[in-house]
């Protein structure tokens, strides 16, 4: 069974001074568009690199997580550290599902340059980086998703199978 974390980088969140719309955000539409049957871990952290960093590596080598699912912590802020923990955390980046990302971003918004998404694989994980945004991930998830199960399948990850309905 695939293993999906999803983890909201906030400050204001992660002290419950805020609700956090990201992360179930994530989960409504992976339960839409997955239909292989899989188990969802959930995390709050605040932002900063160590608190990403800490929680991606757990995740990825204790938990053994397939696909992580990060949101938040990636525009040009002082505390948007997403993107730094991420480069200390991945073996190989694959700057394709930013660029993808953005472009679908800029459809909607003029100020998706601003965005510094990127993905990740660390052994057998795949790490998203995604907006915080709710309308964002939907948009950021229909553009990369399709390409989700066979990069899984690349890394040697538990396989994961998309309704292909979604992305008629």
């Amino acid at each position: 069974m695939t293993q999906i974390a999803i983890v909201t980088v906030s400050d204001r969140a992660s002290r419950g001074d805020y609700e956090d719309l990201g992360g179930p955000a994530i989960e409504r539409w992976l339960r839409r568009v997955v239909a292989s049957p899989c188990v969802f871990i959930r995390r709050i952290v605040p932002d900063g690199v160590e608190s990403v960093r800490d929680v991606l590596i757990e995740l990825c080598d204790q938990c053994g997580v397939d696909l992580i699912l990060t949101t938040g912590g990636t525009g040009p802020s002082p505390r948007d550290l997403t993107p730094e923990a991420m480069q200390q955390v991945i073996t190989k980046e694959l700057p394709g599902f930013g660029e993808l990302m953005r472009q679908a971003s800029l459809r909607q918004v003029r100020t998706a340059i601003l965005s510094r998404q990127t993905a990740g694989v660390r052994g057998r994980s795949l790490i998203i980086n995604l907006p915080g945004k709710p309308a964002s991930i939907d948009v950021c998830l229909n553009a990369v998703f399709p390409a989700v199960p066979y990069c899984l399948e690349l890394i040697g990850a538990v396989p994961i199978v998309a309704d292909p309905a979604m992305f008629d």
